[in-house]
């Protein structure tokens, strides 16, 4: 079975907009075993990984995107992207992988054109402005 990485911000992890898309990506991939990073095991690995290396996300590009057939990658409701979701993206497209853009709306894009994206992808910092509070908490999106 082909492997589908859904690729979203962590303000959107484990609210109802989280389980709305996933249950559109199953139903629009059928085939495809969904890939979600939003599980104990990929929390633990990403924490591993930033105690070990100072580099937390390697754990996405070094062991998990690299077992991946494609991807689906949810920007933020303005249409701009999250520079980890964004390097997500990019890994699999250079690594020849299809890349889909699904909206909050549910709607699903196959991402021919690379160019568009890199216009509407946000600095490390604007993203994490996004994603969390002052005080280092996950603000839900």
């Amino acid at each position: 079975m082909k492997k589908l990485y859904f690729g979203h911000p962590v303000s959107v992890y484990g609210v109802e907009s989280e389980t709305k898309l996933l249950g559109i990506i199953e139903r629009e991939f059928r085939g495809w075993e969904v890939e979600n990073p939003n599980q104990q095991k990929h929390q633990d690995g990403y924490q591993l990984w930033k105690r070990n290396t100072g580099r937390g996300m390697d754990y996405y590009f070094r062991e998990v995107l690299p077992k991946c057939d494609g991807g689906i990658f949810l920007p933020f409701k303005d249409g701009k992207w999250g520079a980890g979701v964004f390097g997500e993206c990019e890994f699999l497209r250079r690594n020849t992988k299809p890349t889909w853009e699904i909206t909050h709306n549910g709607v699903i894009s196959l991402i021919i054109f690379w160019e568009p994206v890199q216009k509407r992808v946000l600095s490390v910092e604007e993203t994490r402005a996004r994603v969390y509070s002052p005080n280092g908490k996950i603000l839900v999106y």
